[in-house]
Formats: structure tokens, sequence, C-alpha cells
């Protein structure tokens, strides 16, 4: 199965960073979503892998993750 996991954060260079981690541990590249006008980074992912997506966000301290 799958979810989504979203963090809000305060600016497109910690988008970024989170994109360049996610795929450098990889997270397929379509799988991110990188949602500007919201300030949100968006990944699909399984189950098994959402842990780690998880601890990549918080790494780079979203203001919110749902």
């Amino acid at each position: 199965m799958t979810k989504t996991v979203t963090g809000d954060f305060s600016s497109k260079d910690a988008m970024e960073n989170v994109l360049d981690d996610l795929v450098s541990v990889g997270i397929p590249r379509e799988n991110v979503f990188l949602a500007t006008e919201q300030m949100q980074v968006k990944v699909i992912t399984p189950d098994v892998t959402e842990r780690e997506v998880t601890e990549i966000l918080m790494r780079h301290n979203p203001t919110k993750m749902h």
C-alpha cells in the first residue's frame, strides 16, 4: 500500500534540499512533488519506506507534517 507524506516548508531552498536528499537515497523523482505555491513537498511512498521519507523531511525542519 502507498501513502502520501507531506511536509510544509518555509523556503524553496529547503524544498529543493529535501528533493535532493530523497532522490539520493533512491526515492524515484516521479514520486516527489514540489507544490511551490503551497510551499509543500509531497512524496508518494510505499509503507516500507514511509519512515525513511518522514525522517528525511524532518531533517529539513518542516513547519508542519501531514
